[in-house]
């Protein structure tokens, strides 16, 4: 009689485990659907990014070149804008670094800009200096650097590389990567002959490419 008790416990105790878990996958599962269906409701759309002003001010190339390279030294100030569109999703900005690239090269170090938070339609305003001291350059770029120095037109790209999150509400998504370029454009009143940052001028505000 007593293994007939003990029996029927240990099928009380597993029906109730089995109860137990049964219960956390279907809260578990709900709680998925329901963030799943809040966010292709919202559909954040990614924030706007412009290059509002571009100031030069160093380019030097050294006279020092050998058979694999060139080096360069930069500085350049730059005007990031940001807008959050959306109407009911929050932006946090939790890391953004920002520098400049000629041809696919990165010419300076990357500036780290403070975390922010954006509501609907907050905008946010930055002005690092991004500085590359003493960059290889490969002889095909510098070439193609001094080229486009002596017609007077200069086209660099200012990237952003970070991680953001969004918030709808109290609930706040995972960790998304976002990369931004913003082509800079930098043109002299006329040829200037051999690099360097006198006369070149920042010709317009332009709308950057946002991937997230």
């Amino acid at each position: 009689m007593g293994k007939d008790c003990g029996k029927h416990g240990d099928d009380d105790l597993r029906r109730s485990c089995r109860r137990l878990l049964a219960t956390i996958v279907v809260l578990a599962l709900t709680v998925g659907v329901v963030a799943l269906i809040v966010y292709l409701v919202l559909r954040p759309t990614h924030p706007r990014f412009y290059l509002q002003d571009a100031s030069l001010r160093q380019l030097d190339l050294s006279n020092a070149t050998t058979s694999t390279s060139t080096l360069l030294s930069t500085a350049i100030q730059v005007t990031l804008a940001s807008r959050n569109p959306n109407e009911r999703v929050g932006v946090y900005y939790d890391r953004l670094d920002v520098y400049a690239s000629y041809k696919y090269q990165q010419l300076t170090v990357a500036a780290s800009l403070p975390p922010a938070y954006q509501g609907h339609g907050d905008v946010g305003v930055w002005s690092p200096v991004l500085a590359g001291p003493n960059v290889p350059l490969a002889p095909y770029l510098a070439d193609a650097l001094r080229q486009d120095c002596q017609a007077g037109y200069l086209v660099l790209q200012v990237k952003v590389d970070g991680r953001v999150r969004w918030k709808v509400g109290s609930w706040v998504s995972n960790h998304y990567h976002l990369f931004v370029t913003c082509p800079a454009f930098l043109v002299t009143a006329g040829g200037n002959g051999a690099p360097g940052a006198a006369g070149f001028r920042f010709q317009t505000t332009t709308y950057c490419h946002v991937e997230v």
